[in-house]
Order: structure tokens, then sequence, then C-alpha cells
């Protein structure tokens, strides 16, 4: 380019020296083929580059509206295998996830079998929060006095990380935890052995249920009400 400019430089400078600059002006003009007022520009193709970047436009949008139609129907559809399926209840709270199990079973690590579909019904006990798995695609709002229900299909082992997706106060960014994607037989094992320390857990003997009253106060079960 800076070739070409020094040369059509120098061929200026030498037509100058011989003719006149008006008459340079003018043979110029004339050389230049330039539209005419109301006259359509030539050497367009008649319009086929736009009707081309139209059509591809078109394409391209018509297949994201197909495929997140067909994304929305797949989640909102449900799960494909209903009957093997675990369901597990989801507590969100400033600033931690709590996870029970049918069970009974509470954590706060969420652990699933690989390649079963997971049902989980999120609510939330104080303001709103949202759950969300991102290794998995799962986001889901925890609204208190409601209940979100979504479900997720693990296919491989691993740790991963379920965290809080909305602003939720001063220990938001602390709302973590950890989602364990287990081999069903193992799974099975754990889950069987929380049985036994939820009925652990509730028995008689670990439970304050003695009662009495003084006075006004009577004391049940470690609470305490006046009356």
């Amino acid at each position: 380019m800076v070739y070409n400019a020094f040369k059509y430089r120098e061929n200026v400078d030498e037509q100058l020296e011989s003719e006149s600059y008006t008459e340079l002006e003018s043979k110029l003009e004339s050389d230049v083929d330039r539209p005419q007022l109301g006259e359509l520009p030539s050497g367009s193709g008649g319009g086929k580059k736009l009707g081309v970047s139209f059509f591809f436009s078109a394409v391209i949008v018509i297949s994201l509206i197909v495929w997140t139609y067909g994304l929305l129907m797949d989640v909102e559809g449900g799960p494909p295998d209903t009957a093997n399926q675990i369901e597990v209840k989801v507590v969100g709270q400033q600033f931690s996830w709590q996870f029970i199990y049918p069970n009974g079973h509470t954590s706060s690590t969420l652990r699933v079998p690989e390649g079963k579909t997971v049902r989980l019904s999120i609510t939330s006990r104080d303001v709103f929060h949202n759950f969300g798995i991102s290794a998995f695609d799962l986001k889901a709002d925890a609204i208190p006095g409601q209940t979100t229900d979504t479900w997720f299909q693990p296919q491989e082992t691993g740790t991963y990380q379920a965290k809080c997706f909305e602003l939720c106060g001063e220990g938001h960014s602390t709302m973590e935890s950890e989602v364990i994607v287990m081999k069903p037989d193992k799974f099975d094992k754990w889950y069987a052995g929380t049985k036994n320390s939820t009925q652990n857990k509730n028995s008689p003997t670990n439970t304050t249920a003695a009662s009495h009253a003084i006075g006004d106060v009577s004391v049940r079960a470690g609470t305490t009400v006046v009356r």
C-alpha cells in the first residue's frame, strides 16, 4: 500500500508538470464512474448478498429458539426414569444448605448415586436463596413458604460444589456445600448406615422426655414454656 501511494504520487507529480491542474482534475473526474442522483448502484449482485445474510440470520435465530424450547421441555417434562430415583429435601438458610433424606437423615453434604435420578424439593427458612450445581446445569429458587421441584442425573462420580446464586447477606459467598456422587453400591451401603444413626438420634435415651412443673413453669423435651 505504501508502494502504490508513492508510485501514484510520482505519476501525479509528473502529470502536474506537463498539464495544468484544471485539466488534470477534469481528466480524473471523467475517469470515475459515479452514480447519478436516483440511480441504483450496479454491481451489487441484485441484492443477493443481503438475501443470503438475512437467510443465515434467520436460520441461526430459529435454531436457537428450537434448541431452547427443546431444553425447557426436557427439564419441565420431568425425569425419564421415575422408578429408579431418590428424593431429597433441600433447605436453605443463612448461610448453609441442609439436605434431608426420606429416612429422616439430615446432612450438610449432598450424597447421591451415580446414574440415578435425583429429585430435589427446595425451600428456605429465612430469605430468598437460589440453589445451584454448575456441574449439572442446575439452578432453582429457594423461597420461604414455597417448594421448588427440580431434578438431575449425575453420570460421573466425584465431588462437586453446590452454591447459592442469589445475594442473601454478608455470608452469601460462603454458602456452599459439597455434592458427592458415589457408585450405586457404595451409596446404598452409606444410606443403609444412616438409618441406624437416625434411629439413635431419635431414640428416647438421647432426648429429654422428662417433664415437671415448678410453679407456673413447665419444662418438656428441652423447651421452656412460661404459662
